[in-house]
This record gives structure tokens, C-alpha cells and sequence, in this order.
């Protein structure tokens, strides 16, 4: 029966058809051939060990600049200790590492990471209960504290200061700093970013302001910063930072482990560290 069928088909019908069979089977070898070029851009791109990646021969990293001196730009490219924390993983993988530079709350949630904008969060973001919950950490690669940071001579030095004084304090909106201030009965003025926060303790919109310790300590490095303002008090809240990326993805967090442990047993954390810091760690940042 089929075959009397295909006999009733008129040689128009014969040639339309395998016109059309061969248009169909043309846009399948097309989309295969085109899928190469796609690959660089899709998570199906893989790397050693299994590792999918959103760029063939790219580790992309999400992060927020700047942030000196866990990255910043330099002669127009971002460096910084994360930056280099983060090439000893891409070294493993054999690609290179491609920064993309996102607000600092979509980092935290996992929303950059869920949607495929990147494959690893380095932002200097302290490892907490809540963000454990939208991604995932490594092991830490960095023991952070906090500092309060105010005009020479203020007479701060401690939190109990700014109350009793009823000062103004500002924070960087999204951070540890604030909710550890916001914790203490503060109410801080929150800023976009760290630049922004250090402008507003210049002109006046704040007294005092909280940050991580490094970060202050980079800031005071510059005379004109340095000469009017000073840490007014160390805030040691525990924190350590470690490398987000999605839940889940246990090949890649495997690899970031293996990064930073080899650099913390073989002496290239201490040189990456000192590189930055200007000084070696007291000691390697222990696993939480």
C-alpha cells in the first residue's frame, strides 16, 4: 500500500518533497556544525574532570570593582589577590579567566550564578549560613575582619563610641559590615559600593564608616586618604571568605579546593598574599 502511494505523487510532488527533505536535513547539519560556536558561550562546554563552564576555554567570574585590593583596575585590567586566587583554578583547567563585573547583591543571592552569567563568585564575600543557602563555598581562602574607619583625632574606638555619641555610621549595603553593625542596634546609611561609602565619609554624609580591615588599610596607603583618616577600632567578627559557585556543582568545586590548597601547602598562597597585604599571613585561613 505504501508503496503504490508514493507512486500517485506527481514528479512536481517527488521534487518538492526532496527539496524539502533535503532543506530539513541541511538546517540539522547546519545547526550541529553552528552548535561549535555556541558551545563557547553555553554551559554545555566542558573542561578536565567533567567541569561545565559557560564559555569553552573560560572560567568567567563574577565579581564587584572595585574592591582593592581583592580586585580593582589596573592599566585597564582587573587584578587583585582574588584574581589571583581564582587563575590557580583556571591553571588547573587549562582556560583562562574572564571577569565580569555585576551588582554585589546578585552576586550573594546566586541569581548571577543560577542564570549562567558566570561560573565562580570572587568578590571578598564572607562564607555565612544565609548565602550557603542560595550557592556554594569553597574552602576558605581568607580570614577577614572588620574595622571602623573615622577622621584622625574623632576619639572613636568602638561601636559603644558611635552610639554614645550618636554619630552617623555608614556601611556598604549587602555586606557582612552592615548586618554586623545593623546586629549591634545601629541604624547605618548604606551605601552602593565601597567608593561611594569612602566618599561619603569625606564629605560628611557619615562620621564613621565600617569595612573590611584590608580594604581600610588600602584606602589609608594613599597619602591623601591616609593623612586626614585612620582605623579607629578593629572589629573582630570571625568572618572567612571563600569562591561561590551554584549549588551543586561539585566537579568544579572540587578543582577550587584543590587550587587553594596546593597554593596554601606549597608557598603560593603566602606569595600571592604578601603580594597584596605587603606582608606573609600569620598563618593559612583553616577550614571553617
Amino acid at each position: 500500500m505504501a508503496f503504490g502511494c508514493r507512486n500517485l505523487l506527481s514528479s512536481s510532488s517527488r521534487r518538492r518533497a526532496a527539496v524539502g527533505a533535503v532543506a530539513a536535513l541541511s538546517a540539522l547539519v547546519l545547526a550541529a556544525c553552528g552548535s561549535s560556536d555556541e558551545g563557547a558561550t553555553s554551559a554545555t562546554a566542558t573542561a578536565p574532570g567533567g567541569v561545565k563552564l559557560v564559555k569553552a576555554g573560560k572560567l568567567t567570574v563574577c565579581t564587584n570593582v572595585p574592591y582593592e585590593p581583592f580586585q580593582f583596575n589596573q592599566n585597564g585590567k582587573v587584578v587583585g589577590f582574588d584574581v589571583d586566587m581564582v587563575d590557580l583554578a583556571a591553571k588547573k583547567l587549562g582556560v583562562t579567566q574572564e571577569i565580569v563585573d555585576i551588582d554585589f547583591a546578585v552576586i550573594k543571592s546566586g541569581a548571577a550564578l543560577n542564570a549562567g552569567q558566570c561560573d565562580l563568585a570572587a568578590a571578598g564575600m564572607t562564607i555565612t549560613p544565609e548565602r550557603q543557602q542560595n550557592i556554594d563555598f569553597s574552602i576558605p581562602y581568607f580570614d577577614a575582619t572588620q574595622a571602623l574607619m573615622a577622621k584622625k583625632g574623632s576619639g572613636i574606638t568602638s561601636l559603644e563610641d558611635v552610639k554614645a555619641k550618636n554619630l552617623k555610621i555608614g556601611a556598604q549595603a549587602s555586606t557582612t559590615g552592615l548586618q554586623y553593625v545593623t546586629d549591634k542596634g545601629l541604624d547605618p546609611i548604606q551605601f552602593a559600593d565601597s567608593p561611594k561609602e569612602l566618599l561619603g565619609l569625606q564629605t560628611g554624609q557619615a562620621d564613621v564608616i565600617v569595612q573590611d580591615l584590608p580594604v581600610v588599610l588600602t584606602w589609608l596607603k594613599k597619602p591623601d586618604i591616609g593623612s586626614q583618616y585612620e582605623v579607629a577600632a578593629s572589629l573582630d567578627t570571625g568572618e572567612q571568605y571563600g569562591i561561590g559557585m551554584k549549588k551543586g556543582n561539585t566537579a568544579l568545586k572540587k578543582v577550587v579546593d584543590e587550587a587553594i590548597e596546593t597554593a596554601k601547602s606549597d608557598g603560593t598562597y603566602n606569595t600571592i598574599y604578601k603580594k597584596w597585604f605587603g606582608t606573609e599571613p600569620t598563618q593559612a585561613p583553616a577550614a571553617s
